[in-house]
């Protein structure tokens, strides 16, 4: 790790830590089927932050993106218990038109040679990835688990501070994603209690 500053390294190594502590809880929770996630939410998830992994490595994030690549891999593991268990299948039409957009990111890479439209599409795509989520949420917010989105949102901070290169493909997806994190955490919390006063 020569040549990378020390503080870059301690993100780094922070934000891959608080991506276990997220995910393996999650995993176990889905497991005892505590947690029912949307699969659909899951793969769009997982594809686009794979390719964002790739496109900021090759716009000079360095030892920032590693934990965003970790993470994408993690993702698919999480989609694949998803459909294992009884998680929610529930698929409409807004579904598909997300995972489509998120399919047409490595195309317009290829086209363009810029890896910045790649992270414009799959972040908006990423965002609209909460859709089907944040409707299962208020519809049923017990079934989501906030503290795993609580550790994302601070996971995706660190991504942001572990990064070598600030750039537009660089930090617009782990910021975008970190406030949809705090975002849907909020509408989880403010739905649960909603839920009991209407006991």
């Amino acid at each position: 790790m020569a040549g990378i500053p020390l503080d870059k390294q301690l993100f780094s190594l922070l934000a891959l830590v608080l991506t276990f502590v997220a995910f393996l809880p999650y995993m176990r929770a889905i497991l005892r089927d505590e947690t029912r996630p949307h699969v659909f939410s899951w793969l769009i998830w997982a594809g686009g932050t794979v390719v964002v992994f790739f496109a900021q490595l090759a716009d000079g994030a360095g030892i920032g993106a590693w934990p965003i690549g970790i993470s994408g891999a993690v993702t698919f593991l999480v989609a694949f218990l998803a459909m294992r268990t009884t998680a929610d299948t529930t698929i409409v039409a807004s579904d598909w038109v997300y995972l489509a957009l998120a399919i047409t990111a490595l195309p317009l890479w290829w086209l363009t040679s810029d890896p910045l439209y790649a992270v414009v599409i799959l972040t908006i795509v990423d965002l609209l990835g909460f859709g089907p989520s944040m409707r299962k949420a208020y519809g049923a917010p017990h079934e989501e688990n906030a503290t795993f989105f609580t550790l994302m949102a601070l996971r995706n901070g660190c991504v942001v501070l572990a990064l070598e290169a600030y750039t537009w493909a660089t930090v617009l997806f782990p910021a975008s994603v970190g406030i949809a994190c705090v975002l849907f955490v909020a509408l989880i919390l403010l739905r649960r209690r909603a839920v009991a006063q209407a006991v």
